[in-house]
């Protein structure tokens, strides 16, 4: 059974990153969050449970994909670098939190320091 409130919850996560900001690119049905102007987490917004897309070290990828069915290659990006997971519940919320914080990480990494640092100043 999906609770409707994990897209919400996964929403306030990506939102309250530091220097977090949300964006509509795509259109109304796509909540895409980014940091210093790089994308780390695409929200669905459209029918229930809606799906989250994720940054992903490739490996880790591989292997979040294999222990979950909920979690697939990103749906319409790189699917190397990109996991899209199903906001069904069948995916443990603190794994999920985790995901979203690997996710910001990885693209924190990738900033130039100048703009790493007034993240974390």
């Amino acid at each position: 059974m999906a609770h409707p409130s994990l897209r919400d919850q996964v929403i306030d996560d990506c939102a309250a990153k530091t220097g977090a900001v949300e964006d509509y690119p795509f259109g109304d049905g796509v909540a895409v969050f980014k940091v210093a102007g790089r994308m780390f987490a695409l929200v669905s917004l459209g029918p229930p449970p809606g799906a989250v897309s994720l940054k992903c070290d490739p490996d880790l990828a591989v292997e979040l994909r294999d222990r979950h069915a909920a979690i697939t290659p990103g749906y319409h990006l790189n699917k190397r670098h990109w996991n899209t997971v199903a906001l069904d519940g069948s995916v443990p919320d603190d794994e999920l939190q985790e995901m979203i914080d690997h996710s910001y990480d990885l693209v924190v990494a990738r900033l130039p320091r100048a703009k790493r640092n007034t993240l974390t100043s």
